[in-house]
């Protein structure tokens, strides 16, 4: 009598390339996308910067420039590869401007701890950044998005140009003597230009955001 083997059917150990598509693309949703990479490695940048900007030694002021500006480039390039590439989530619409605002205000926080940049200037920076914060998340409460505005984006621009003059004023001493006697003619003196340029903005901008958006605080009074 012949032996019947009952066995599992072919297609059990069979993996279709439909079914390995799919895994493989669940497996990639799950894992963060580039553009939120570079936003987190800008929190992480922001640290070094700032020991860099108070841990005293040969060449550390221009460690912080150099650090400040690799963290501004991750914002320049989170933003748009995810437009690009269609990679815009929630956490990188939240995280986002979040790290650029912790990375701009700590280091005009750190300045005025160098005593580069007078307190008050500081103040209404970080006074502004967290008004709008605060006026965004009121809005999520209500369901409703503020959509960032082109002067706000002219603010985050004059804000990094502003911290990059302030750090190579700061720095140039570190480059040599011919790097020196070439920088200092002109360098502070536009520091001092793109600090008030900055801070006009950032007023500026904030007072006609809190203006245009009024509806959503003065409802709740």
């Amino acid at each position: 009598m012949r032996r019947l083997t009952v066995g599992n059917p072919p297609s059990a150990g069979y993996n279709s390339p439909t079914v390995d598509l799919q895994t493989a693309r669940a497996i990639e949703n799950q894992r963060m996308n580039f553009p939120n990479r570079l936003t987190l490695a800008r929190l992480v940048l922001t640290v070094f910067f700032l020991a860099a900007m108070f841990w005293h030694t040969p060449f550390n002021d221009t460690i912080a420039l150099l650090l400040f500006s690799l963290a501004g480039l991750t914002d320049y390039y989170d933003g748009k590869i995810a437009r690009r590439d269609k990679l815009i989530t929630n956490f990188g619409t939240l995280m986002d401007p979040l790290a650029d605002k912790i990375l701009t205000c700590s280091a005009f926080i750190a300045f005025v701890g160098r005593g580069t940049v007078p307190a008050w200037m500081a103040i209404i920076i970080v006074g502004r950044e967290l008004a709008i914060t605060g006026l965004r998340l009121l809005a999520a409460t209500k369901n409703v998005v503020l959509a960032a505005e082109g002067y706000g984006k002219h603010k985050t621009v004059s804000q990094i140009v502003a911290i990059i003059v302030l750090l190579v004023a700061d720095s140039y001493d570190e480059w040599g003597a011919q790097a020196a006697h070439f920088c200092q003619p002109w360098v502070p003196p536009l520091a001092r230009v793109a600090l008030w340029v900055t801070v006009t903005l950032t007023f500026t901008s904030g007072m006609l955001y809190l203006w245009r958006n009024r509806q959503l605080y003065l409802s709740d009074m």
